[in-house]
């Protein structure tokens, strides 16, 4: 008989039944459970499910949060953030691994969240959320005062009270979550929801925003630490007061607000003055503003008072300037009469010494006459100058005239016209020619052949 291989009684597992057991016995030991760790290897996929890895100095354990989780995890998980997981341990057969199933997250200790609002602080400083320059002066009494925090609790009760204590205004309250899942999603809609109203919608605008919540842990004000109520509150175009928890509380709203408050009742005496302190200081002003007026006048009325007495009398100076007027007038007169007296009297001896006009005319007729006669001379011998040198000039013009011209032999060709033929070329066989000598004129026919020409000159034969 052949002996049975060791191990012939032990139980047969399919791979599908192995993993299953496995499965319940992980399920079964562990059940709900926390583990500390850092997050590492985060994906987003489309389907809506994160996965990802909890790791330590000496391990890795992966992770999965589904979908329907997401909105019920605490906090949006972020590589490198040590965070708290709370769920379930389970298998993945497929891998022949095993996953942690979240269900929760919160940071690991105040180390973890310290480290995570220090980076995100830093984050927004750089981008200049956090400068001095951006942030906006409040109204002195603001018309309407928008309060952003939990309808529920001691913080609103005592910021109304304080504000109805000093100068009571007009509230709008937004109640929001102030910790907690979506607290954080409110508080910046109500942010922003404020700052969408029309100025002169049905609901007014507030001229002041304070957004306010109690005292608690670093946790519970986490929500005041998140990117996007920070963003909201940089964004605000509203004056906007932040009273988050308690004096020694810090966060990060309070570096974005225009103004931080170390508690909400502070942000309410931050926010409107003390309406009877300020008209007892309105009374104090109006007070010294009247004795300063009623000091002006009564310096004014002495300085006029000391004036006075140096004005001399204007009545009397009115009337001395008048009758110095009429005494000056009767001189001006009494010296026009003189001057126009004086004035003839030396007309009328001037005019004894001129000569009469009929003498001086016959004077001047003299003189013409006398200048007549030796132009006259003058003329007549230019006269007679001219006519000698014109007596010289004529034999020579005789002896270039055109009858002397004709008298030494020359004649006068003419055509029938009367015109004078000055080339040969222009007569022709049968014209009429005339010829003018010194003693008269002759009628002629030319006739003649072909003409003849020379080197030198062109002739024309002609047959008178």
């Amino acid at each position: 008989m052949q002996d049975a291989p060791p191990g012939h009684n032990l139980p047969e597992f399919a791979v599908s039944e192995l993993a299953t057991a496995i499965r319940r016995t992980l399920e079964g030991e562990f059940g709900r459970i926390r583990v500390r760790g850092e997050i590492t290897e985060l994906k987003r996929y489309p389907s809506g499910h994160i996965y990802l890895s909890l790791k330590d100095e000496n391990a890795k354990l992966a992770a999965v949060i589904w979908k329907s989780a997401v909105p019920r995890l605490g906090l949006a998980p972020e590589n490198g953030v040590e965070v708290i997981a709370t769920g379930k341990l389970t298998t993945y057969a497929d891998r022949s691994t095993y996953q942690l199933q979240i269900e929760r997250l919160e940071y690991a200790g105040e180390g973890a969240l310290l480290a995570r609002i220090e980076a995100l602080r830093k984050k927004l400083s750089a981008e200049g959320l956090f400068e001095a320059a951006r942030k906006r002066p409040l109204p002195r009494i603001p018309r309407v005062i928008g309060i952003v925090t939990s309808p529920r609790g001691a913080v609103i009760r005592d910021i109304l009270h304080r504000l109805a204590d000093r100068f009571p205004r007009e509230v709008l309250v937004w109640p929001v979550a102030v910790q907690g899942n979506g607290a954080a999603e409110q508080i910046a809609a109500a942010i922003d929801g404020f700052n969408a109203l029309p100025e002169d919608g049905a609901i007014p605008r507030p001229d002041l925003l304070i957004v306010a919540r109690g005292g608690g842990s670093l946790e519970d004000l986490m929500a005041f630490n998140d990117e996007a109520v920070v963003r909201a509150a940089a964004a605000s175009a509203i004056p906007l007061i932040s009273a988050v928890g308690h004096e020694t509380d810090t966060t990060l709203i309070d570096f974005a607000a225009d103004m931080r408050a170390p508690t909400p009742t502070a942000a309410a005496e931050l926010a409107v003055p003390v309406r009877v302190d300020l008209i007892r200081h309105l009374d104090q002003v109006r007070a010294r503003a009247s004795s300063a007026i009623a000091r002006i006048v009564n310096e004014r009325r002495l300085r006029l008072e000391r004036a006075e007495r140096f004005i001399p009398d204007l009545p009397a100076l009115i009337a001395a300037a008048q009758q110095r007027l009429d005494d000056r007038s009767a001189r001006l007169d009494a010296a026009i009469v003189a001057l126009l007296a004086t004035r003839r009297h030396a007309l009328d001896r001037s005019a004894a010494r001129l000569p009469h006009p009929r003498e001086t005319i016959a004077g001047k007729r003299a003189a013409l006459d006398l200048v007549s006669h030796r132009l006259d001379d003058r003329v007549a011998r230019a006269l007679a100058a001219a006519a000698a040198r014109l007596g010289a000039l004529s034999p020579r013009l005789d002896a270039v005239s055109y009858q002397s011209v004709l008298a030494r032999g020359f004649a006068l060709v003419t055509d029938a016209t009367g015109h004078a033929v000055t080339s040969a070329h222009a007569v022709t066989p049968g014209k009429r020619l005339g010829l003018r000598f010194a003693d008269g004129e002759a009628r002629v026919i030319a006739e003649g052949g072909p003409s003849r020409r020379t080197k030198d000159t062109p002739v024309q034969e002609t047959l008178l």
